[in-house]
């Protein structure tokens, strides 16, 4: 660099581990998990994807904070001190946040078809594996559009399951 040897060294420390842990957090929360949970929403995914997902971001998280699994940190104590809530939680709360948007659209709207849309036949055992909660397990629940009308409402709904209480 402009004339200057760059002379080896034997070890390299990413700066990153000095950055507090809450401000890694916030990093990861505002930058990494948007990526990773673009377009899940209309998405059903296998418990083993959904797992894969949880593993990759507790990574992340780990390199983050500098912690190694040889460090036997719990995971909970990771997510505690960055403040980052389970991915699956938050794919969670974007599929009732896109449920309740279709369920507020005009009845002839073609997202509003394929929800209310019953599939004939049987499903593949790779399909039947698939997790979270799907268009089907809401209806179940009944969630009527009433509730989805009233966005307040339906906004806290959604932020409770993000917290655990739902």
């Amino acid at each position: 660099m402009d004339g200057e040897e760059l002379r080896r060294v034997q070890e390299f420390k990413y700066f990153a581990h000095k950055v507090p842990l809450r401000l890694n957090g916030e990093f990861h929360r505002r930058v990494i998990r948007p990526v990773m949970l673009y377009g899940r929403e209309t998405v059903s995914m296998k418990k083993s994807e959904e797992k894969r997902m949880e593993v990759a971001e507790m990574r992340m998280l780990r390199w983050m904070c500098a912690v190694t699994r040889e460090d036997k940190i719990r995971n909970e104590y990771i997510r505690g001190s960055t403040k980052v809530v389970e991915i699956s939680k938050k794919i969670q709360k974007g599929r009732r946040r896109w449920y309740g948007h279709l369920l507020r659209r005009e009845e002839d709207h073609a997202g509003r078809y394929t929800v209310e849309m019953e599939v004939q036949g049987r499903r593949k055992r790779e399909d039947q594996e698939r997790e979270g909660e799907t268009v089907y397990e809401m209806t179940c629940r009944r969630i009527t559009e009433e509730e989805t009308e009233d966005r307040n409402q339906w906004k806290q709904l959604i932020h409770n399951i993000e917290m655990g209480e739902s």
